[in-house]
């Protein structure tokens, strides 16, 4: 390998979600850092077959209840 053009490759820590942790080598931060994942695949609903805080009113719905109903706001005054 040529000197001075490759990143440093080093060992990290992997924290999931979960709080479990594991090493591994990356380029990413310096020696020994942590990386904190928000998503992996002990909780995302690709990897564990279920969904999270899905609504089942739809997005329309859901705005309307947190904004109201604008439809008069919009209308065009005579």
């Amino acid at each position: 390998m040529n000197k001075k053009i490759h990143p440093d490759y080093h060992e990290i820590i992997v924290q999931r979600s979960d709080g479990t942790t594991f090493k591994t080598r990356s380029t990413w931060g310096k020696k020994g850092d942590v990386m904190k994942l928000e998503i992996d695949p002990t909780s995302h609903p690709a990897w564990t077959g279920k969904a999270k805080g899905v609504s089942k009113k739809g997005r329309v719905a859901d705005f309307k209840a947190k904004y109201g109903d604008l439809t008069g706001f919009f209308k065009k005054s005579s």
